[in-house]
């Protein structure tokens, strides 16, 4: 089910309005992964003030080399892990554009989604992205001691993560927000393994640019489908 979630939000590519939010988060997606890209490079230069050797790729500094063929390549490989923050921070700015598109097209006999507003998904994206990033930060010292199992380590942390905070965000858009925390209680596991399948992409680079948008499309599938289910069991539940 969660497949077919994901297949419907691959399926709306042809949408126009759709196609319209695709390309603008896109784009902002790359802004962002360049603007931490960036942040990162600077603290490198902060701590090697001179130059950074990177192996595999050579000399690096902060200015000289922001835009050169070396540093984007480095960017890409680093946007395996880039690509996580930056996932995070796309809700607060393109989840309701993308939610509204997916919505006219499949949940039309509904009324309009209540938008979260800017600076009340702000403060829960900012929220979020902060346990997530002090998650990972922990997690390099575990990803370097079971190195084999990284890549699971780094799908199933990224995946509860991630899961949680785009469908409490969607939900949010349709009901109180103690009513969408209890829903994502209640479907924990289907959620986490939601986000586990948005998680894979973000491992590979130019691929992962795409995450945002189409895991946002994803999740609202997902929010209505369990809600459906949910509302049947429990009217007091707000669609």
């Amino acid at each position: 089910m969660i497949f077919n979630d994901f297949l419907r939000a691959l399926r709306q590519l042809g949408d126009p309005r759709f196609r319209r939010v695709l390309w603008l988060g896109l784009g902002l997606t790359v802004a962002l992964l360049f603007g931490v890209y960036a942040v990162f490079l600077g603290l490198i230069n902060w701590l090697v003030p001179d130059e950074a050797t990177i192996p595999g790729v050579g000399t690096v500094t902060w200015i000289d080399d922001l835009l050169s063929g070396a540093s984007i390549l480095f960017m890409l490989v680093l946007s395996i892990f880039l690509m996580v923050p930056v996932a995070s921070a796309f809700t607060s700015l393109f989840l309701d554009d993308v939610a509204e598109a997916v919505e006219h097209q499949h949940y039309g006999h509904l009324p309009p989604g209540k938008s979260v507003g800017f600076f009340e998904g702000l403060r829960d994206s900012v929220n979020f992205m902060g346990v997530l990033i002090a998650a990972n930060l922990v997690a390099f010292v575990i990803y370097a001691v079971f190195a084999p199992a990284a890549p699971l380590l780094f799908i199933g942390l990224n995946g509860y993560l991630l899961g949680r905070e785009y469908f409490q965000l969607v939900a949010m858009r349709r009901m109180p927000r103690d009513h969408a925390r209890a829903l994502r209680r209640k479907h924990s596991v289907i959620i986490w393994m939601a986000g586990a399948l948005m998680a894979v992409p973000l491992m590979v680079p130019l691929a992962n640019l795409f995450v945002p948008v189409l895991g946002a499309a994803t999740f609202t599938h997902l929010f209505h489908r369990l809600a459906d289910s949910s509302y049947r069991t429990n009217p007091d539940l707000s669609l």
